[in-house]
């Protein structure tokens, strides 16, 4: 044997025993700490930029503190954000990248509906856990055939709303004789699937009522005038819409120069956000809503809490999306911690039937529902608006019992249980 081959013997032995006695650590040490990356595409551009910016900031909230107090054993959330304009295909183009080029190993979807079937399919497509953190269209986790085991829905449900809303109008409608009702909301898979579930309650617990006619204005449309013509013809003691955000705004000011809310009643289910309610010229008598997010709803020390630090963090009020967000970052963190792992299809099984504290459940917890992988258990409710806060003093919480029963009926009309 030469002298250049005993040498390189003895410096694999050496080597084989320094690793045998755990000095190789640093590689091992390099692995654990590499971030875990999850990919978040929404709208950050355009005239409903705030959903957007209102979900990134309860998710950056969320994931500061998962890191402040030490990630998955050493390992630290990267959160990668990115602007989908609001475009459908965009969403999907911005979804895929993360995952292929961006490396991300989870994706926190804060679409609109009419984005979030696009990244739930990308999702499927690739196998990432999904969590859809913003859409409220009831069939993407209700309806099987577009459900998938990987994707999860941490945001409110069109047709929960759909069942607190009806309960809550068809007692005003008894109390007030308000029959002639038309509806006036967004062209798109949510307001449309929103508003009819919401007058098939509605007619449920009122049967008495009359729908003249409906109206349905394009998604992000400037002018309303055409809508509101439509509406005062159509003479309704009661309207309900389903905008929202800016749509929503913009609609409540040019309805009131028109008169439209004089000596009528007006259900909106997306009023009573920080977003429209501080936005709004002037909120007109006979509003009611749905909550989306008060800091006074549900009345805890928790919520409040949550809700001043976000103010104090970004120097602004948390919209619904914000709490939806918020709640999806706390699922994921602690199917992290059950799993012991960031490997989807393991937090996947950590999450289905999942129970978690949180500000925003109706008994400060939130259920992620194992059949249908979609959250329950939050604050839903229903009250009559004010101008000034709490915005809506006398909410008529939902019940959960009653949404689910009624929920389970309407699943099986739609042969979706």
């Amino acid at each position: 044997m030469s002298n250049n081959t005993s040498s390189n013997r003895r410096t694999l032995l050496k080597l084989g025993a320094i690793a045998s006695a755990g000095l190789a650590a640093p590689f091992v040490s390099r692995a654990q700490n590499k971030p875990i990356r999850i990919g978040m595409p929404t709208i950050l551009s355009g005239r409903v930029a705030m959903l957007g910016q209102a979900s990134s900031n309860a998710a950056i909230l969320e994931v500061d503190r998962f890191n402040a107090a030490g990630g998955l054993n050493g390992r630290k959330i990267e959160l990668v954000i990115r602007d989908s304009k609001g475009q459908p295909q965009e969403a999907a183009r911005v979804a895929r990248e993360l995952v292929t080029s961006e490396n991300c190993e989870i994706l926190l979807d804060a679409e609109a509906s009419s984005g979030a079937f696009a990244v739930h399919e990308v999702g499927r497509d690739l196998g990432v856990l999904v969590i859809h953190s913003v859409s409220e269209t009831s069939s993407l986790s209700a309806d099987p055939k577009v459900r998938s085991p990987l994707a999860f829905r941490c945001a409110r449900q069109g047709i929960h709303d759909a069942i607190v809303g009806g309960a809550y109008a068809a007692q005003v409608a008894k109390a007030k004789n308000l029959k002639r009702w038309m509806t006036v909301s967004p062209d798109y898979a949510y307001g449309r699937d929103t508003t009819n579930e919401f007058i098939e309650y509605l007619k449920f617990f009122n049967p008495a009522i009359e729908v003249i006619g409906d109206v349905w204005p394009k998604l992000f449309q400037a002018d309303y005038t055409e809508s509101v013509t439509r509406l005062l013809q159509g003479k309704p003691q009661a309207v309900y819409s389903a905008l929202w955000g800016g749509d929503l705004t913009s609609f409540i000011d040019q309805a009131s120069i028109y008169g439209l809310f004089k000596d009528r009643e007006f259900f909106a289910v997306n009023m009573a956000d920080y977003a429209v309610l501080t936005a709004v010229k002037n909120v007109p008598d006979g509003l009611h809503s749905g909550n989306r997010y008060l800091k006074s709803f549900p009345n805890s020390s928790a919520n409040t809490n949550w809700c001043n630090a976000y103010q104090a963090r970004f120097k602004d009020l948390p919209l619904n999306w914000a709490w939806q967000n918020a709640a999806a970052v706390q699922f994921l963190t602690a199917a992290m911690k059950k799993a012991n792992s960031a490997d989807g299809k393991k937090m996947a099984d950590a999450l289905r039937g999942m129970t978690i504290d949180s500000p925003f459940g109706s008994n400060g917890k939130l259920t992620m529902r194992a059949d249908d992988n979609t959250v329950v258990d939050y604050a839903v409710g229903w009250g009559a608006l004010e101008p000034k806060e709490p915005f809506m003093a006398k909410p008529s919480p939902g019940n959960w019992k009653q949404i689910a029963e009624l929920e389970l009926q309407w699943k099986k009309r739609k042969s979706f249980a």
